[in-house]
C-alpha cells in the first residue's frame, strides 16, 4: 500500500465500543501482495482487501436484535452505516478476503475464494467472537474478472432468508444489515443476454467463522501441506477447542464432528423443505451453518427432484431429495483434503459410513416427529415412504400439509380430503382420493395405537412444522416494492418470519399456496446465481 492509500485508509478508520479482535489474520499466513488485482494466491489463507468506497450509502434495514447480541446496540447509527457500507474500516483491523477452492457441480474448479465478500471485523458478542463480512463490497483478488458487487434483489433475498432460517431453528449465518450503495450495477439476471442496471446493495453477514470445506481443499490440491496443517490446527483450536490439542486423533474427531453437523444441517433443510440450490464444497460451512444464499427456495408442491437453480436445471444435482447425499459427497472431499495429515483412509471412511447409518435413522425419526408419532417399526417406515410418494403424486403443498395435519380428525375424513384438494397444485385431485384415504386411515390407526396425549402431540408437531416460510414469490414481492423505495412489505415479512411456528392470525394471508401468476415468473420459480 502506498503513502496516499495509507492516508486514505487511516481517514476512514473508526472505533467501536465492542471489543474487536484480529484472530484470523494474526494466526494464519497472509498474502504478501497488498495490491488488489485478480491473481492466484499461494501459501496464504487470506489477502488484505479493502471494501470499495460507495457514493451514497443508506440503511434499508438493521437487525437490532443481532446488534444487541454483538454488543453493537449503543453504537452511533451513522458510524455503523459507514462501516457496514464499506466506507469506513475498523481501527486496528485489516479487512481481508479468504482463499479457498472447491468442487462446483461435482467438478474441481481450482481457486475460488471470496470474490465479493470482505471480512471487516471480529467483534466479541454475547456468544463469543463473531466475524462481520460484507457481501457485495467490491473486487477482491478472487473476483475472477467480476465486479465483486451485489444488487438489491439478491441482497434482500439473503437478508430475509438468513434471519428466517435462524428463527426456524436452522443453523445459519446471520444478517446484521441491508444497505443501498447509491451505485448502479449491471446484471444479466437469467444469463440470456438481457443485461440491465440494478440498484447496488450490501449485506453484512455474521458468523463465528466463514471457513468452508473448500478452504482445506485448495491447499491439498496444491500439495501445500504446511499451510493445510496450519489452517487445520487453527480451525481445531478456534472452532473446536473441546476436541483437544491438534493431533492425528483430534483431526479425526474434527472430521467426525463436521460430519455430524453437516448431517444435522441436511436434516433441518429437509424438515422445513428448504433447497439450497448451490451445494458446492465452497458453499458448505465447517460449522454446519447454512451459508451463501443464492438461488435457494422452499418446496411448494412436494417434489424430490425440485431445484431452484437454473444452472442445475438439466442434471438437478442439488435437488431437494439429493441434499443429504451431496452432504456426504462433499464430506468425502473434505476427507480427501485432510487425509495427508492423517496417513490412512479407514478411520475417515468409518465416519462417512456412520453418516449414512445415522441418516437412515434420522430420516424416519424426523418424519415421525413431523406427523406426531413416536414408534418407528417396519409398519411406520412403510407409512412414511407412502406419505412422501402420495404427497409428490398429488402435488400437495408441503408446508401447508404438515402444518394442517395437526387438525386431522379421523371422524371427518372427507373434510380433510377437501383440505388436501385445496392445498394441491394438480387440476384433478379426485384420482388421488383413494390413496389418501388409505394412508389417512392407517395414520389414524397408529395414532390410536400409540395413545399419546393429543394436546402434547399437536404441540410437538407444531414445533417441527413451520406455518410460515419465505416462499420465493413473497421475497419477489418485497423486492418489487423495495426497488420502488417502498420497504413496508420487507419489514412485514421480516417481522412475520421471526415467529414462523406461531399462528399469527394477522399474517394468515401468507399461509397459502403459491399464486398461479408466480409459477413461471423469474424470481418466483427457478433463479440464477446472478446477484
Amino acid at each position: 500500500m502506498g503513502i496516499k492509500e495509507a492516508i486514505a485508509t487511516a481517514d476512514r478508520e473508526i472505533k467501536l465500543n465492542a471489543k474487536v479482535s484480529n484472530i484470523f489474520t494474526e494466526k494464519l499466513p497472509g498474502d504478501p501482495e497488498k495490491k488488489n488485482f485478480t491473481r492466484q494466491v499461494h501459501k496464504a489463507c487470506f489477502s488484505e482487501t479493502y471494501p470499495t468506497k460507495v457514493s451514497d450509502p443508506s440503511m434499508i434495514h438493521f437487525n437490532e436484535d443481532l446488534a444487541a447480541e454483538l454488543n453493537l446496540e449503543s453504537e452511533d447509527p451513522e458510524k455503523l452505516l459507514q462501516l457496514l457500507s464499506g466506507n469506513a474500516n475498523l481501527a486496528r483491523f485489516t479487512p481481508y478476503a479468504m482463499c479457498y477452492g472447491g468442487h462446483q457441480f461435482g467438478n474441481w474448479a481450482g481457486q475460488l475464494g471470496d470474490g465479493r465478500a470482505i471480512n471487516i471485523g471480529e467483534v466479541e458478542g454475547k456468544s463469543g467472537v463473531q466475524t462481520l463480512q460484507l457481501k457485495g463490497a467490491g473486487k477482491t483478488p478472487y473476483s475472477r474478472g467480476a465486479d465483486g458487487l451485489a444488487v438489491l434483489r439478491s441482497s434482500i433475498r439473503e437478508y430475509l432468508c438468513s434471519e428466517a432460517m435462524h428463527h426456524l431453528g436452522v443453523p445459519t449465518t446471520r444478517a446484521l444489515s441491508l444497505s443501498l450503495t447509491g451505485e448502479e450495477v449491471l446484471r444479466d439476471v437469467m444469463y440470456n443476454g438481457n443485461a440491465a442496471y440494478e440498484k447496488g446493495a450490501i449485506v453484512c453477514r455474521v458468523a463465528p467463522s466463514f471457513i468452508r470445506l473448500g478452504n482445506f481443499e485448495i491447499f491439498t490440491s496444491r500439495r501445500d501441506l504446511e499451510t493445510l496443517k496450519t489452517l487445520l490446527d487453527f480451525t481445531v483450536t478456534q472452532c473446536f477447542p473441546h476436541l483437544g490439542e491438534p493431533s492425528k486423533e483430534t483431526y479425526l474427531k474434527f472430521f467426525a464432528e463436521v460430519s455430524e453437523k453437516t448431517l444435522d444441517l441436511m436434516m433441518h433443510w429437509q424438515r422445513v423443505g428448504f433447497v439450497h440450490g448451490v451445494m458446492n464444497t465452497d458453499n458448505l460451512s465447517i460449522l454446519g451453518l447454512t451459508i451463501d444464499y443464492g438461488p435457494y427456495g422452499w418446496l411448494e408442491p412436494f417434489e424430490q427432484d425440485w431445484t431452484p437453480n437454473t444452472t442445475d436445471k438439466q442434471h438437478r444435482r442439488y435437488r431437494y431429495g439429493n441434499q443429504p447425499s451431496i452432504g456426504l459427497w462433499n464430506l468425502t472431499q473434505l476427507g480427501n483434503a485432510i487425509v495427508p495429515l492423517i496417513g490412512e483412509t479407514k478411520p475417515l471412511e468409518d465416519v462417512l459410513g456412520k453418516y449414512q447409518e445415522d441418516y437412515l435413522r434420522k430420516y424416519y425419526e424426523q418424519i415421525a416427529a413431523k406427523i406426531g408419532l413416536t414408534e418407528i417399526d417396519d409398519g411406520f417406515k412403510k407409512l412414511a415412504i407412502e406419505l412422501e410418494e402420495t404427497l409428490e403424486e398429488s402435488e400437495v403443498d408441503m408446508t401447508i400439509f404438515y402444518r394442517d395435519l395437526n387438525k386431522f380428525d379421523a371422524t371427518k375424513l372427507t373434510d380433510f380430503i377437501e383440505q388436501l384438494r385445496r392445498s394441491s397444485y394438480v387440476e384433478d385431485f379426485s384420482k388421488h382420493d383413494v390413496k389418501w384415504k388409505e394412508w389417512l386411515k392407517e395414520y389414524a390407526n397408529r395414532i390410536v395405537k400409540e395413545a399419546n396425549d393429543p394436546h402434547k402431540r399437536i404441540a410437538a408437531m407444531n414445533r417441527q412444522n413451520p406455518k410460515y416460510v419465505l416462499r420465493n414469490y413473497m421475497a419477489q414481492l418485497a423486492i418489487d416494492d423495495a426497488d420502488k423505495g417502498d420497504y413496508e412489505l420487507l419489514n412485514e415479512l421480516y417481522e412475520m418470519l421471526k415467529n414462523p411456528y406461531d399462528e399469527q392470525p394477522e399474517m394468515e394471508k401468507w399461509f397459502a399456496k403459491r399464486p398461479d401468476w408466480a409459477k413461471n415468473r423469474v424470481g418466483c420459480s427457478m433463479l440464477s446465481c446472478s446477484s
